[in-house]
């Protein structure tokens, strides 16, 4: 895996001279021997689980074209972590081999290409959606990717940001979405984990812009969570049919967009919920990868069906989002109109800790690592 990563620094525009060729990482230790003939269960039951992690020692990465080096202090935890802790969402060509996908902390080299900027200058305090290797000491990300810190908000809270703002943004707002055009003011959407990192997120994030949000969660006080951020109404899925209680909610008339991150059998329950000429965006599938749906349904109330991972998007894109966050959201976070709850800090060396409340699904809003002091 070491072998993935240039060893060699390229000269950069500006550089801290304290920066260690060697770092430290979190590593997925790969424990899977499963023989040729194992079954698809079998291997499932054998992927790396939370103890795979590991603390090591890795080469720290060079500055490339249009990047920043950023010593990490804080990273977050997220659902697609896992996943490719797994190897069940590999990196894609030419990104980092290593865990984490936002990070906040100070730049501490400029690459060439990367423009004289505020919060881009060596010394600056910055977060950043990254390509990678988040869960390690230094992290490389192109700078347009990367964010200012608003004042009211901390260095931990700011290593939670980026992927789930990011990832709300593009689906429910930017134009460049699968769907290709982005909700409007008094549009309904309903979130499905509304206490996740994401569906904190987007309950603050519609509401801010003027949307209706409601959303799903698994107990009373994970309901009580949602309406606390926002949402109209909460559902707790364990003792409620959504589907029933949509209808109701909305007088039958249905809902613009469902933001789903279960997939699976909740795909024809929110076909189910749509308003006429609704969406559905796929962004994650913990319910399962395959579903049925009536495509009767689909045509009859022009219905459309978008999935996306931002992950493989290119720089110009989320360079974009970054831009729009810029523009519309951090004015919100700075009025304190949208906040970052952050459920449990994790030392990197606990990042296995992380990873298993990640999966049990007990926490409300982000889970962060401490990855060293600012």
């Amino acid at each position: 895996m070491h072998a993935l990563l240039r060893c060699r620094r390229l000269a950069s525009r500006r550089l801290f001279s304290s920066i260690p060729s060697k770092m430290r990482v979190v590593e997925v230790k790969q424990q899977n021997n499963d023989p040729p003939t194992a079954t698809p269960d079998a291997q499932r039951r054998r992927r790396p689980g939370p103890d795979s992690l590991h603390v090591t020692e890795a080469p720290t990465p060079e500055v490339g074209e249009g990047e920043v080096l950023v010593k990490v202090a804080t990273a977050g935890v997220n659902r697609p972590d896992v996943l490719q802790r797994l190897g069940l969402y590999p990196p894609p060509p030419g990104h980092s081999p290593y865990i984490g996908l936002e990070v906040a902390g100070t730049v501490v080299a400029v690459g060439p290409s990367v423009p004289e900027s505020p919060g881009l200058s060596v010394g600056d305090s910055v977060m950043a959606l990254a390509n990678g290797g988040g869960y390690a000491e230094y992290c490389a990300v192109p700078h347009g990717q990367c964010l200012d810190i608003p004042s009211n908000i901390d260095m931990i809270q700011a290593g939670c940001i980026p992927e789930t703002f990011f990832t709300v943004w593009h689906n429910l707002f930017q134009q460049q979405n699968v769907f290709g055009t982005s909700l409007k003011k008094g549009d309904s959407v309903l979130i499905h984990g509304g206490t996740s990192g994401i569906g904190s997120t987007a309950i603050q994030m519609a509401k801010s812009m003027g949307l209706t949000p409601y959303a799903t969660a698994g107990s009373t006080k994970k309901c009580e969570a949602c309406l606390e951020l926002g949402a109209v109404a909460a559902i707790n899925y364990k003792t409620e049919d959504f589907v029933m209680r949509m209808k109701e909610l909305t007088n039958g008339k249905g809902l613009n967009l469902v933001l789903d991150m279960v997939a699976g059998p909740y795909l024809t329950k929110n076909l189910q919920v749509l308003a006429t000429e609704g969406r559905i965006a796929v962004i994650g599938s913990l319910g399962g990868v395959h579903s049925e749906l009536s495509m009767r349904d689909l045509m009859r109330r022009r219905l459309t069906v978008g999935g996306s991972t931002l992950r493989a998007r290119d720089n110009a894109i989320k360079a974009k989002i970054a831009s729009d966050l810029k523009e519309h959201i951090w004015p919100m976070i700075e009025k304190g109109q949208i906040s970052v709850r952050v459920d449990t800090m994790f030392d990197m060396e606990e990042a296995a800790e992380a990873h298993r409340l990640m999966e049990s699904s007990r926490h409300i809003g982000k889970i962060a690592l401490r990855i060293s002091k600012p």
